[in-house]
């Protein structure tokens, strides 16, 4: 389909986009533009301005401060942070396994963030990495934690005239270790169902633990209870059994059925917890 006309805004700074986004009605922000454009062209979206901020240095690249924290620019391809030595492995290794070259080289962890389709893969790991996010408006700057920026199916909390400017992983333990297993239509399709899992491992004891599980929710699924149920235990493979008859809401689509999912979830956090506990004592 030929795209109607259509401004195009091209700021400088992170401040102009902002200031962009803030004056021009029903604009919207263009990075990678992955998803943005197959909207456009299906005419699933009519915005009268795209602000393209692809190619703002402030909002590219990775680095760290001081006490480890990783800062991620949320127009950072998921070419930049495969290729990146300074990112953790679980987030590079996410990065290098999406789509084909082609996406990884455009896309950027800022729209896959917010874009927040369920089936996504950086919010549920950054979920399960504790990563607070920065979001940049008229009045300020807001830090939000995962829980408060995904609020749902394709929404978030970055409000008119706000970007999102970067994504900020706290430093992980030594003893931290990252698995992640899904299930996807296809090899570079919509996930059914994932499974993240961070345990802190000391003396094969589990002294600390993150759950998430994407794809079933509208958002990243976090799971407490679960997580209260490793804090203590022995790092064995029977840590999975701490998965089982796992029951979480989830619902029917064209790709499978809700009990099927809910079924998916629990064999992916069961291959999650054994990962983990094999990578602890690596």
């Amino acid at each position: 389909m030929i795209l109607p006309p259509i401004r195009y805004l091209r700021p400088d700074t992170p401040a102009d986009a902002v200031a962009l986004l803030s004056e021009v009605d029903d604009s919207v922000v263009l990075a990678g533009g992955q998803t943005l454009l197959n909207m456009l062209k299906l005419d699933l979206a009519q915005p009268a301005a795209l602000v393209d901020v692809h190619r703002i240095d402030a909002l590219r690249g990775v680095s760290q401060t001081e006490d480890g924290t990783l800062i991620v620019g949320a127009a950072t391809t998921y070419a930049a942070l495969a290729s990146s030595a300074e990112v953790y492995p679980a987030v590079a290794q996410m990065a290098a396994g999406l789509v084909d070259r082609q996406v990884r080289n455009r896309g950027t962890i800022g729209g896959n963030c917010c874009l927040n389709d369920p089936t996504n893969n950086f919010p549920p790991l950054l979920t399960a990495l504790d990563a607070r996010f920065r979001v940049l408006g008229a009045s300020g700057e807001r830090v939000l934690r995962a829980d408060e920026f995904f609020l749902g199916t394709l929404a978030t909390a970055v409000g008119r005239g706000e970007l999102l400017t970067s994504v900020e992983i706290p430093a992980l333990s030594p003893n931290s270790v990252v698995a992640h297993e899904h299930l996807q239509v296809g090899a570079d399709s919509w996930a059914i169902a994932r499974a993240i899992v961070r345990l802190d491992v000391t003396d094969g004891i589990v002294t600390d633990a993150r759950v998430v599980l994407g794809a079933v929710y509208g958002s990243p699924l976090r799971l407490p209870e679960i997580e209260r149920l490793l804090v203590g235990a022995q790092a064995t493979p029977e840590l999975a059994d701490a998965a089982r008859g796992l029951e979480v809401d989830t619902a029917d689509d064209v790709h499978c059925s809700a009990a099927y999912r809910r079924e998916m979830a629990e064999v992916q956090l069961r291959r999650a917890l054994r990962a983990a506990v094999e990578r602890s004592t690596r």
